[in-house]
């Protein structure tokens, strides 16, 4: 019997990702078949087109194939490759171009790890597109998630701060915190995996309600990643106190106003540094314990860092200097920049370019801060403008990620690890995904799905 594979490459798209790239394969030829699986219940019988004897639209089963691919490795790009995937681990990257069967035929596009996101405030902008205009979370959650997928991302932690402040219309208060982290933990996804990064203000007083939260997780619950902020002008992101005035000038308000109100603000920094030092005391405890994995938000000299690493904090959140990132470089911290910066061209703040602290090594990982197609669109750049090769580019937004949250299941394409897979096609000026896989989960599925999946990845590699 035949099988028709599942062509991932829409309408006349052509499979040319990178200048120099081989043209795009034939397809595949088919060398097996199986028997379908069994019906789905009556309800959800209209699940869309599905290919002959593949799967239907959605999520990705737990064992599969997909070949003829531009396989992304840690240290190189391999052409006409194929990774077997079996019960939701990549069981084995196959190179050379041999002719393998496949569920998906990747027409020679790039097959890349799932971007991981560490560090996404855009949740905020989904539940308040207009600041009259707030949506149920569980919706906003929802309607986001489509945007990540787009996005490649399978990974996403969401920023949420602890603390009052009023971000682009936008109330945070300690309490919506809680709320977005019980929504998050509640929300189940064969799409993406939601996680939360906890973001608290050290001169505020969310810290009751984020003892709360750490309170309520169950035993055995990993280390929260937790950063720690300081936006008082004169520090940190805002260094340079006069841009931060012109910037905001430039957002309308009236320089008379803007200018009493910093002065007010750095007030309340000397009123507030008593609280300061005793939330930093109190993070520097959790990190001990084990209950945070801690990130320092904007260093901005070497001093900065070493307190960080004082207070046993193990990632740097967007170095502002060359001096905070090489310290942070030297001492062994894991540093973070943002992707817009490398998209822009530098820092909406003034601060070091995080193009140049890639070209330099000071970068370990990239996050969307507030725009999630910005990872990819980092990637293109970075590649573009020779900066870093492709390799090394795309390892910023997926094995770096990994290492800052400490997840070791994901990340690169290896064996043993999950399969959150995204494929790339690159055939115009911007890369845009075509398909994003994530690994899925037993419990998902059912032991019917398990077992004939199982048998599937078993007759593949025979």
């Amino acid at each position: 019997m035949s099988r028709t594979l599942l062509d991932t490459r829409g309408g006349d798209a052509t499979a040319a990702p990178l200048p120099g790239a081989p043209a795009a394969q034939a397809a595949v030829a088919p060398r097996w078949s199986r028997a379908p699986r069994a019906q789905a219940p009556a309800a959800r019988a209209s699940t869309g087109p599905t290919t002959a004897s593949g799967w239907p639209l959605g999520p990705a089963p737990r064992s599969y194939v997909v070949a003829n691919v531009r396989a992304v490795l840690a240290d190189r790009v391999t052409d006409g490759a194929s990774v077997v995937v079996e019960d939701g681990l990549i069981v084995d990257v196959l190179e050379g171009g041999a002719a393998v069967p496949g569920d998906i035929d990747g027409r020679g596009m790039l097959l890349a790890p799932g971007l991981i996101d560490v560090h996404s405030d855009a949740l905020e902008k989904e539940r308040a597109p207009r600041p009259s205009a707030e949506l149920p979370l569980d919706f906003a959650l929802a309607s986001f998630e489509s945007k990540i997928v787009a996005a490649g991302i399978t990974t996403m932690f969401h920023g949420t701060g602890f603390h009052a402040k009023m971000s682009e219309g936008f109330q945070r208060t300690p309490e919506k915190s809680l709320q977005v982290c019980l929504t998050v933990d509640g929300h189940r996804s064969n799409r993406v995996d939601h996680r939360i990064l906890h973001r608290f203000n050290l001169r505020g007083e969310g810290r009751d309600v984020l003892e709360e939260r750490l309170a309520h997780l169950p035993e055995g619950h990993p280390p929260i990643l937790l950063s720690h902020e300081d936006h008082t002008p004169g520090q940190g992101q805002y260094a340079d106190v006069g841009l931060y005035v012109d910037s905001l000038v430039k957002g309308g308000e009236k320089r008379a106003d803007v200018e009493e109100k910093v002065r007010q603000m750095m007030e309340r920094a000397r009123e507030t540094e008593a609280l300061r030092e005793e939330n930093l005391a109190w993070m520097g405890a959790l990190a001990a314990s084990g209950r945070a994995r801690l990130l320092g938000h904007d260093p901005d000299d070497a001093q900065a860092i070493d307190d960080l690493v004082a207070r046993g904090g193990a990632i740097a959140e967007f170095p502002t200097t060359r001096e905070a990132a090489r310290r942070a470089r030297e001492v062994g911290l894991v540093s973070v920049a943002g992707a817009p910066n490398v998209l822009r061209g530098g820092s909406h703040a003034g601060n070091i370019s995080a193009a140049e602290l890639v070209r330099e090594g000071l970068v370990d990982a990239l996050a969307s801060d507030y725009l999630p197609t910005g990872l990819l669109g980092a990637v293109a750049t970075l590649v573009r403008e020779r900066t870093v090769d492709l390799p090394a580019a795309l390892a910023l937004v997926t094995s770096g990620p990994a290492r800052v949250a400490d997840l070791t299941d994901r990340g690169r394409i290896a064996p043993g690890l999950r399969a959150d897979l995204v494929l790339i096609d690159w055939s115009g000026a911007w890369p845009h995904v075509a398909a994003t896989l994530r690994s899925g989960d037993a419990a998902e599925d059912g032991p019917d799905r398990a077992a004939a999946d199982r048998e599937h990845a078993a007759e593949v590699l025979s």
